[in-house]
């Protein structure tokens, strides 16, 4: 198959090293500055369970329409990043090819394929940009257990789960399903296939709404945040509101999931995304992660008193970094 990574940083360069080393399948990436550079001049380096993995990388660039259609197309930059490049995304897509959106939290698509409301999410998608030109029709979802950091251009480090849920947003086992799947297991990754895969997404939401976000505000790592009792207590909280919109969407998971164990495993050093984010000046995944289960809770008249406090202060921390990278550097004095 004709694949593309669309995005090759932390999650996208572990992917690609995986994909290029088996030499299964024709991959191509899509990256940007120093890291695309150095993949080019290099190849890539993936770190994990203490070993080292090295790909050559043939074909990387930051212009994909200098590449030929693609079966596949691996979406795995961060959800607000991709709103930008749904048109770049859809001239990549052969006929009958498809978008795998490799992407935390809530996805933009996540009206298609079942009942209720119909269209893009506003807050995901502000001006329709991927419902219209992608379409909800030629994409698989995905939720992804692969936490890893791009620690320099061209090397990624990836510690712990490593497996990637792929599914259908009807639910359906379909064919396209299920050749993407057995193109990541021709790699060696561990893809599996779910028919309810909004269920995995909020599954692994109870977790990220309330880490991620809190380890973004207070520029603590997972172990710190554990080991303060009034911090946990906060992350306890957001897990049960998390929890209690699920199970008023028809996804009723309280009764699975052991909050306080979840809030204390965090381990010292362990980095969730929106904190490398955060520490690298970025802009972070406010509405995937936070604000669209927010406006879910309200919709559905569900009180979640502790999103209502953190979500204002996620999103100043968001207006401040992109302020940042756009103002211009103070002399020095």
């Amino acid at each position: 198959m004709k694949v593309c990574v669309f995005g090759a940083g932390a999650v996208g360069g572990s992917l690609a090293t995986r994909l290029l080393a088996a030499g299964k399948d024709d991959i191509a990436l899509v990256a940007r500055g120093p890291h695309l550079q150095a993949m080019q001049r290099r190849g890539l380096v993936l770190r994990s369970g203490g070993t080292e993995l090295k790909a050559e990388v043939p074909v990387a660039t930051d212009d994909p329409s200098t590449l030929p259609p693609q079966d596949l197309v691996l979406v795995t930059l961060k959800a607000h990043a991709v709103p930008g490049a749904a048109a770049a995304i859809a001239r990549l897509l052969a006929p009958g090819g498809s978008a795998v959106f490799m992407l935390n939290g809530i996805p933009w698509w996540w009206n298609h394929g079942r009942p209720g409301p119909v269209g893009t999410l506003p807050l995901l998608d502000p001006e329709g940009a991927l419902w219209r030109e992608v379409g909800p029709e030629r994409t698989i979802g995905c939720v992804i257990y692969c936490p890893c950091d791009l620690v320099e251009p061209g090397v990624v480090v990836h510690a712990g789960t490593n497996h990637f849920i792929l599914g259908e947003p009807d639910g359906s086992n379909s064919v396209r399903l299920v050749q993407a799947v057995e193109m990541l297991r021709r790699a060696g990754i561990d893809g599996r296939t779910s028919t309810d895969l909004r269920r995995d997404m909020f599954g692994k939401l109870v977790a990220n709404a309330s880490g991620n976000t809190l380890a973004a505000l207070t520029r603590l790592d997972l172990g710190a945040l554990a080991a303060d009792p009034a911090l946990c207590d906060q992350m306890m909280a957001v897990m049960h509101e998390v929890l209690a919109v699920a199970a008023a969407l028809g996804w009723d998971l309280r009764d699975e999931v052991d909050v306080p164990a979840i809030a204390r495993r965090g381990k010292p050093g362990q980095r969730p995304s929106m904190l490398q984010d955060v520490l690298q000046g970025r802009p972070i995944e406010v509405e995937a992660l936070f604000g669209q289960v927010h406006a879910f809770a309200h919709q559905t008249g569900v009180p979640v008193p502790t999103m209502d406090a953190v979500l204002p202060l996620l999103r100043g921390l968001d207006r401040a970094l992109r302020t940042a990278a756009t103002s211009p550097v103070a002399p020095g004095r």
